[in-house]
Order: C-alpha cells, then sequence, then structure tokens
C-alpha cells in the first residue's frame, strides 16, 4: 500500500523540481563556501565577508515588487531556467583559470552581485511553481520533502566545496557552474501547470498587491517578519570563515564541515515533518522552533571544540526547518494562486534577503566589536525577538493548524 508522503515524490514534475532545486542549492552552497574562503584570503577582513551578503541582498531587495509580477504574469519555469543559466555564466567566469585568483575583492563582489540578480528572480519563481505540482491537501508534506532535499543540498555543498576548493578555486567554482546548467534543464522540463488566464494589468496597485495581501494577515505577517528579524541577528555563518581559521583552528574543508552543520539538523527535522506533518498549535510551536535557534546561536557562538560547534550548528539548523516549513506552509497555502508570486517575491525579500543582510550585519558588528560578541548578541537578539513577537502577533500565536485558527 503507498503511503501518503511517497505520493508526492511519486509525481514526475514535483520529483523534476525537486531534483532541479537539490542541484542549485548545491551550486550555490559550493560556490559560497569557496566565494568566502577566497574572500578572507584577499582580505583577510570580517567586513569584506559582510559585504559578501550585502552584495547579495541589495539586487534582491531593489528587485523585489517587478520579480514577483514577473513571476505571476510569465512561465515561472522559464524565469527559474534562464536565471540559473545566468548563475551557471557568471559562476564559468570565476572557474576560468587564473580569473578569481587575480581578481580584487570588488571583482568578486560585482561578479557575486550578478548572481543574487539573478537568484532574486529565481527564488519567488520556484517557491510559486510548488503549490502547482501537488494536491493542496499533500502540500504540508511536500513542503517539507523541498526542505528536506534543500537541506540535504545544503549538506552536499559546503562539503563538495571544501574540498574541491582544497585543490584549487576553479574545481569549485566549476562544479558549481554545471550544476546550475543542469538545474536549469531540469527546471525546463517540468510540465506547464500555470494559468496565464488571470494576468493583471500593471499598475502601482498590482506592484504593491503582494505587500498589502501579507500586511493584512497577521499570522502570516508574524510569521515572515520573526523569521525575518531572528536569521538577521542570529546569522553567525557569515563568520564561519573566522570561527574556523582562527577560533577553531580547522581549513576549508572544516569550514565545509561547519557550514554543513546546520543542513545535518534541518535535514533530520524535515524528513521527520514530511512523515508526520505538525498539525496541531502551529504557531506556538514556530515560536519555541525559534526559541531554540536562539539559544543554539549562542552555544556557538561561545564554543571553544569544533565538536561542540557542529552540534550547536546541528541544533540551529533543525530549530530553523521547523519554522520554514510553517512559513512556507502558511504562505503559500493562504495565497491565491494569481498571487503567489508577488507574495513569494515579498516573502524572499524578507526571508531570503534576510540571509544575506544577516551575513552583513554579522560581519560588520564582528568588525566592531569582535567576532564571539557579536555573534552573542545575536543569539539574545533572537531570544528577545521571539518574546516581543508573542505579544505583537496574538494571531500567529492562536493558529492553531494551516487551516486557520
Amino acid at each position: 500500500m503507498q503511503h501518503p508522503h511517497d505520493s508526492v515524490l511519486a509525481q514526475k514534475d514535483f520529483a523534476l523540481f525537486i531534483t532541479a532545486r537539490i542541484a542549485t542549492t548545491i551550486g550555490f552552497q559550493t560556490q559560497a563556501v569557496a566565494v568566502g574562503w577566497r574572500m578572507y584570503a584577499i582580505t583577510g577582513s570580517a567586513l569584506y565577508l559582510g559585504l559578501v551578503g550585502l552584495a547579495q541582498f541589495l539586487p534582491m531587495f531593489i528587485l523585489t515588487l517587478p520579480v514577483g509580477h514577473f513571476a505571476d504574469r510569465y512561465d515561472r519555469r522559464r524565469i527559474a531556467g534562464l536565471c540559473q543559466f545566468v548563475e551557471c555564466l557568471a559562476t564559468a567566469y570565476l572557474a576560468w583559470p587564473g580569473s578569481s585568483e587575480s581578481m580584487s575583492s570588488g571583482g568578486l563582489l560585482v561578479v557575486i552581485a550578478l548572481v543574487g540578480a539573478a537568484r532574486a528572480f529565481e527564488g519567488p519563481s520556484m517557491q510559486a511553481l510548488m503549490p502547482s505540482l501537488v494536491d493542496t491537501e499533500h502540500f504540508p508534506k511536500a513542503a517539507a520533502w523541498s526542505a528536506s532535499a534543500t537541506q540535504l543540498a545544503s549538506i552536499a555543498g559546503p562539503a563538495l566545496g571544501g574540498l574541491l576548493y582544497a585543490f584549487g578555486t576553479p574545481f569549485a567554482f566549476g562544479a558549481a557552474s554545471l550544476l546550475y546548467l543542469v538545474s536549469a534543464v531540469l527546471v525546463s522540463l517540468v510540465g506547464k501547470r500555470q494559468s496565464s488566464s488571470r494576468r493583471e494589468p500593471v499598475t502601482v496597485k498590482s506592484l504593491f498587491a503582494g505587500i498589502e495581501f501579507i500586511r493584512t494577515r497577521p499570522a502570516i505577517l508574524g510569521a515572515i517578519s520573526m523569521d525575518l528579524f531572528a536569521v538577521l541577528l542570529g546569522g553567525a555563518t557569515a563568520l564561519l570563515p573566522i570561527y574556523a581559521k582562527d577560533i577553531l583552528k580547522t581549513g576549508s574543508m572544516g569550514l565545509g564541515a561547519l557550514r554543513s552543520a546546520p543542513a545535518v539538523g534541518a535535514l533530520v527535522a524535515s524528513l521527520v515533518l514530511a512523515r508526520r506533518p505538525l498539525r496541531r498549535a502551529i504557531g506556538m510551536k514556530m515560536f519555541a522552533a525559534v526559541t531554540a535557534f536562539g539559544l543554539a546561536t549562542i552555544l556557538f557562538a561561545l564554543s571553544r571544540s569544533f565538536g561542540l560547534s557542529l552540534f550547536a550548528l546541528i541544533m540551529l539548523g533543525a530549530a530553523d526547518v521547523v519554522s520554514v516549513v510553517v512559513r512556507q506552509s502558511l504562505v503559500q497555502l493562504w495565497t491565491p494562486d494569481e498571487m503567489r508570486g508577488r507574495v513569494s517575491a515579498v516573502n524572499s525579500m524578507f526571508i531570503g534577503t534576510s540571509n544575506q543582510l544577516g551575513e552583513f550585519e554579522s560581519g560588520l558588528t564582528a568588525a566592531w566589536f569582535g567576532t564571539v560578541p557579536a555573534a552573542v548578541v545575536g543569539g539574545i537578539g533572537t531570544l528577545v525577538v521571539v518574546a516581543l513577537w508573542i505579544r505583537l502577533f496574538p494571531q500567529l500565536a492562536r493558529t492553531d493548524t494551516l487551516d486557520g485558527i
């Protein structure tokens, strides 16, 4: 007898989507390790590690409104595939023998900004595409399987990046470029499901429709904004090259292991959620997960043991994926298909860019106050946000199921 969680993966289009997501995520994570290690080798500066995050944040922030309209008006598969091809070309340039070795920090930031612009279009298009590939009742499990796939790729990507970087930067960037290309091909094979019959004309009102939709739904706004501040304040991953080299005294492969650790925890948690989806007390479970995220951040910040640091990052990843699945399910299931692109774009701006902006914040505060104090303050700030958000968004706290309160 077929189990419900198996039926989602048995659907061809969803399987292609998941495989494409794995490829593009491994590519991005491989590239991220190589970029971080290369930037720190060039500059030796925590601030420049933060600027890598800023270079990815700014394009996504600037392009949020047009990105959403594109995803609602045009074929989401083609948008995602084209973006992945652009990422392939940009990363292939870094892989060209001698290019990244001779490139200045400024040149590296320009290439990363180009990749960030492409990912600004890719992310919302992929998010808005997924609900059309599975039945509504299976979406929470599909979201968990998608998170599992992403986290599996986030484990393999940094490990691959650290390993290949040891042989030279062209190997790491070359592998990332090839994976982007594979993802673009796979996305193009997904069957078209998006309806084009309800396109809205482009107006100021329609451009801001995604923001207005989220603003008028406190539970969604609370979930998105809490994740934003938690990731923004707890974005210690930007400091991993410093922890790996100067605090934990490990090399590029150790950095790859540290970057993979949150994904290990997230993979385990998402596999559990895929088989046992959250059904009751959804809101309070999200608050508990973000609290655990903040505590794990503090533990990692204070650790001087490589093993304890890995454990803290694993716990951090497990906690994070619970809030991701809740937020993604709320956003996608409570949003009409004709608006999913715009709402997903706003969601990506809040969440996706908070990762990059969090890296900039961590790099900046580490340059000001020191690496360990900056990471500790970020974890404490996350706990403060949870306490405030329970009072500011009681609708989220009272959300019992994904069907509502």
